[in-house]
């Protein structure tokens, strides 16, 4: 059981829980001796993945046993009380949804772009978010109304600026498969949807998108890219937010566009067509 201090605010906890877990992961990484196999839906995931679920589960059930917890391995239905609400005399509960490892074929095969997600939602929305990408050393943070950083500065996106040649178009390896795409700039497959967001979130690309992401993948950045004053929504409409309970989430895609700035996602709607 990992410890922590009982007064710790929901940010300073969730940040200390990434970076923990993250540890433990660089040392699964570096043997590299963990087994790996396919879900049903054809996602990888290794025996470290549930690891790692189990190790944040139990800390934010030790530190915060009122709130409730989805994640994608243990627990992908939102469909759990908490003791208050059970009986009757509490508030809806808050939300932790977690994703251990973001990027596990990344990780499976000795590449770099992986991280910790974990967000907490309170009335179904994103309130404070945290990702860790422990091998490049970058973590990001954020908590509603008080900004996005990354490792401690504060982030912005990056406006949009036509002579700019830089930047780049992230997505991920759906998107070309199931999307006519005419995004105007270089493209790059990452891995790691949450790292996608984060590239969005401190300017290094303009867009990203991301086709199939689950609610643990976008949770975090979500909030994450809103508090870094970019645009963030869904490409097909849907409504991944307010979270509700009932709802078996390991089934419910949102492809997400996040950008810079809402003209950039305008654009971008029309630049990503289903096939």
């Amino acid at each position: 059981m990992l410890y922590f201090p009982p007064m710790e605010t929901p940010l300073v906890f969730a940040t200390q829980l990434a970076q923990r877990i993250g540890k433990l992961l660089l040392e699964f990484y570096a043997e590299a001796t963990f087994q790996t196999s396919l879900k049903p839906d054809r996602t990888v995931v290794t025996e470290v993945d549930l690891i790692a679920d189990r190790l944040i589960a139990q800390a934010i059930q030790e530190r915060f046993p009122e709130d409730v917890l989805i994640s994608e391995e243990l627990q992908p239905a939102y469909a759990a009380q908490s003791r208050s609400a059970a009986r009757g005399n509490g508030a809806e509960p808050a939300l932790w949804v977690v994703d251990p490892i973001d990027g596990t074929t990344n990780f499976s095969l000795g590449l770099h772009y992986w991280g910790v997600l974990i967000a907490r939602l309170v009335n179904g929305w994103p309130e404070t978010g945290v990702m860790y990408f422990p091998l490049i050393d970058e973590l990001y943070t954020a908590q509603r109304g008080e900004g996005a950083f990354f490792n401690g500065k504060r982030l912005q996106v990056q406006p949009s600026n036509p002579d700019q040649t830089t930047t780049f178009f992230s997505c991920c390896s759906h998107t070309h498969r199931r999307y006519r795409v005419s995004v105007p700039y270089k493209t790059r497959i990452l891995g790691s949807a949450g790292y996608s967001m984060c590239c969005v979130a401190c300017g290094v690309a303009l867009l990203s998108f991301d086709a199939t992401p689950k609610v643990w993948d976008i949770a975090a950045g979500w909030l994450l890219v809103s508090e870094a004053g970019g645009n963030v929504e869904t490409l097909d409409g849907s409504q991944p937010f307010p979270l509700q309970p009932g709802i078996e989430y390991a089934r419910q895609s949102y492809p997400t566009l996040s950008a810079a700035t809402p003209e950039i996602a305008a654009r971008a709607r029309l630049q990503i067509v289903l096939k």
